[in-house]
């Protein structure tokens, strides 16, 4: 294992970035880092989960700009990867994201401000939005915000978890053990949130901490990535069913999200066609997930001859 540190005091937040051959978007995502304005301290943690090359030099450089650790290991998963940056992190607050995220310019500043004014809440879930340069940007943009605006509770908390953009405080914690399950490949935000529910709490929800995702793959790339990403989470959603905890919407909530999304896009074209693409991901999302129902009803059923 390689690692990489440059040595600072004590910071508020410490910024969790896993990543696995994502050093061209993280470029971008640890600039809009260096833009944070009227930002309490932070450290970065890059744990590159066995990326085919190591972090080029050009990563190495933000340093320059502010406290950085670059950790290297074998392919271990994303939940075993974020897992590893809490163990090394020393923040009071631990902040992910992803490397083809972009945080707005007073992103950590608000989060600082609502931290210091709840300090009874313990987990936060910043606003996620789209990069809306692109058609899948623009339907990204269109899930994202009809999503978090569904699921938002009038109390302030959302009914809601996504690592691109979440915060707990370190406290709330074991850092030896980590924060995510790490037999889930896909759908560890989800668990968590699962696991939150259970314990009678949500995160509280950062309206004005803006992270944009930034998509970058074409559409027939992200349905290809729809259906993989779905199958992977088959068995995350397995351990949520076992708690008996329901995080997924029913099929009455899917339409009415979509809807609702089409309310927003039929405005312009190009929200038009991002609608489509938008209905388009969710109906490879739901092949992907019924792929893997089916096999494991059929391996659970198969007598051994079968199997043999």
């Amino acid at each position: 294992m390689l690692r990489e540190t440059i040595p600072t005091s004590t910071p508020l937040f410490s910024i969790i970035i896993a990543v696995y051959n994502d050093w061209e978007p993280l470029e971008e995502c640890l600039r809009s880092l260096e833009q944070q304005e009227n930002s309490p301290g932070f450290e970065v943690i890059i744990v590159d989960d066995g990326s085919r090359e190591a972090a080029p030099d050009s990563i190495r450089a933000h340093a320059k700009c502010y406290s950085m650790t670059i950790v290297r290991q074998p392919h271990a998963g994303i939940a075993a990867t974020r897992n590893r940056g809490i163990q090394i992190s020393k923040g009071s607050v631990l902040v992910f994201t992803d490397a083809d995220c972009r945080l707005q310019t007073n992103c950590l500043a608000a989060l600082g401000t609502i931290i210091n004014d709840f300090p009874k809440c313990n987990y936060f879930q910043l606003r996620l939005a789209g990069y809306c340069s692109t058609v899948v940007g623009r339907a990204e943009e269109l899930r994202l915000v009809t999503l978090q605006n569904q699921m938002l509770q009038p109390n302030g908390c959302i009914r809601y978890l996504n690592t691109a953009g979440f915060a707990i405080r370190r406290v709330h914690v074991d850092v030896e053990v980590g924060l995510f399950d790490p037999v889930t490949f896909r759908a560890e935000d989800t668990l968590l949130l699962a696991s939150l529910i259970q314990r009678g709490e949500l995160p509280f929800f950062v309206a004005g901490a803006v992270v944009q995702h930034a998509v970058s793959l074409s559409v027939l790339e992200c349905f290809r990535k729809d259906v993989r990403s779905a199958w992977l989470a088959g068995k995350t959603y397995d351990i949520i069913a076992a708690m008996g905890v329901r995080v997924r919407m029913g099929y009455k909530g899917r339409l009415d999200m979509l809807l609702s999304a089409w309310k927003t896009a039929r405005q312009d074209s190009i929200g038009r066609a991002a609608w489509f693409v938008l209905v388009g991901r969710q109906l490879f999302q739901r092949i992907g997930a019924f792929s893997y129902r089916h096999l494991r009803i059929r391996t659970s059923t198969q007598t051994p001859s079968d199997a043999s």
